[in-house]
């Protein structure tokens, strides 16, 4: 079952001379629970990729289906709800609330919603993530591993249908990052979480299930590692 389509998706920054094509003619689509790489270098478009899928900027043509609802059918306050349930982003430099605790940053989207945290829910995740013991510590009294574990945990509270992380370990030492990984990859395999994943790290791409490369804003290759 594909939890994610994208149909000929292109992203045209600025107008006529001066116009930069970010994402030309992308088309592909993601399996549920599949764990997905998105490499390629600096300026290829792969971010820009990632913030269509997020719904946090509008493609010039094209669609984006996320378990087949056109996001960009939706109008602005339907689309930010979407979002919220639907799409976890984990972003390199955490985005956390530095006035909320851990528990307030990782519940905050279930509450924006006006719903009730599942406790159980709750409790697991924060369990997995290491987190128990730091529920109540405002994220400037985290190290920098610990404030990506909270920024995972914000991602997968709302059990979305897709999660996307963009260079989550971009910012941390070696033992972060693979700490950080090791459990992405946990909550992808136990919990049959779909995962896309854009980074820089060749070693980090090797591990998942499959490597889409961007080059100049096109699909350069899209090689399955992992059947």
């Amino acid at each position: 079952m594909d939890i994610l389509k994208i149909d000929k998706l292109t992203k045209v920054y600025g107008k006529g001379d001066t116009a930069v094509k970010a994402l030309d003619d992308v088309s592909f689509s993601v399996k549920k629970g599949e764990f997905i790489a998105i490499i390629g270098p600096s300026g290829s478009g792969k971010s820009t990729l990632l913030h269509l899928l997020g719904g946090v900027d509008k493609p010039s043509s094209g669609k984006v289906l996320v378990d087949n609802t056109d996001i960009y059918e939706l109008n602005e306050t339907n689309l930010a709800i979407f979002r919220r349930r639907q799409i976890g982003l984990i972003y390199q430099f955490y985005n956390l609330l530095p006035i909320l605790s851990v528990e307030e940053n990782i519940t905050l989207p279930v509450l924006l919603d006006g719903h009730t945290v599942n406790d159980k829910h709750f409790k697991e995740t924060v369990e997995l993530l290491g987190l128990s013991g730091r529920l109540t510590h405002l994220p400037n009294q985290l190290s920098g591993g610990q404030q990506q574990r909270v920024s995972i945990g914000r991602a997968l509270i709302s059990n979305p249908a897709i999660m996307l992380a963009d260079e989550p370990t971009g910012n941390l030492d070696s033992k972060n990052s693979k700490e950080i990984i090791d459990l992405l990859k946990m909550f992808n395999k136990t919990y049959n979480q779909t995962l896309i994943v854009i980074t820089h790290d060749d070693r980090i791409a090797l591990q998942a299930d499959r490597v889409i490369s961007i080059e100049d804003g096109k699909v350069a290759s899209d090689e399955v590692i992992r059947p």
